[in-house]
């Protein structure tokens, strides 16, 4: 399907029937990224009494339970409450059905910016300058999403262990240009916006949703965090309409599927 869309006061055209999907599959009982050690994604039969869930064990249809931690075991979506003592939930806090969004490339780096705790001289970091440098001509209407793909690019961030490769994440003055810049959905393929040991600190986290300590701040409830994305090599930095697709769990996380379709001006 070929829609036409009004975007500010321009229109564009968007074909609907080619997406790119830049969510890593969750493959129970298969390779799969991890972080913090926790277990790997698992799948197994349903069983009670003589009945099993699995045909090809005699059972009459496949009928299984998932056992899963949506923000260690793939692409996953969080809101504000990850980070809150109020229990806010991602399937009320996100709203927006089509964002239009802009897709950067960065490589990570070492960096004189800050951070809280201090950063380490083998931290690699997605900078403020790095940013400036590849938004400073992206037009505002095209920030409500904001997808950064990191370098190097290969595919085994599919199935990368975090404990044995250490990710790169945000210094305090790249979130607090991306919140000047009013980014409502931020998408990463690292597993975290900050590095994943802290001291509990979350100061990435904290700035992009403008809260202090644990404490809600119902005037950014409805932006979002989405991790441990996979953008292809194919796909070229530029403006997209994002689909933002997740399940409807009552939780500050779920599973996600990111879609972007690409946009021509008219």
């Amino acid at each position: 399907m070929i829609a036409v869309i009004e975007i500010g006061n321009k229109k564009y055209q968007v074909d609907f029937s080619k997406r790119n999907d830049i969510a890593i599959p969750l493959n129970f009982n298969g390779e799969q990224p991890n972080t913090y050690g926790v277990d790997k994604a698992k799948s197994k039969p349903y069983q009670d009494g003589q009945f099993i869930g699995d045909t090809r064990k005699g059972g009459p249809c496949n009928f299984e339970t998932y056992s899963f931690t949506p923000h260690c075991n793939g692409t996953h979506t969080e809101c504000i409450g990850h980070i809150t003592d109020e229990r806010i939930t991602i399937l009320s806090s996100l709203k927006d059905e089509m964002i239009p969004s802009t897709l950067i490339t960065i490589t990570p780096k070492s960096t004189s910016e800050n951070y809280t705790p201090e950063l380490n001289k083998e931290d690699l970091v997605i900078t403020k300058e790095d940013l400036i440098s590849q938004l400073k001509d992206v037009d505002s209407k095209f920030l409500n999403g904001l997808i950064i793909r990191t370098l190097p690019n290969s595919d085994n961030k599919k199935s990368r262990d975090y404990m044995n490769e250490t990710p790169s994440f945000f210094s305090m003055e790249a979130m607090e240009y991306l919140v000047n810049l009013e980014v409502h959905h931020l998408l990463v393929d690292t597993p975290s916006v900050d590095r994943l040991f802290d001291d509990g600190h979350l100061s990435a986290h904290n700035i992009f949703w403008e809260t202090k300590g644990k404490e809600f701040n119902p005037d950014t409830q409805n932006k979002t965090i989405t991790e441990m994305i996979f953008v292809p090599d194919s796909l070229k930095d530029g403006h997209y309409l994002l689909n933002l697709q997740i399940p409807a769990f009552v939780s500050d996380a779920a599973p996600s599927r990111p879609i972007l379709y690409k946009i021509n001006e008219l």
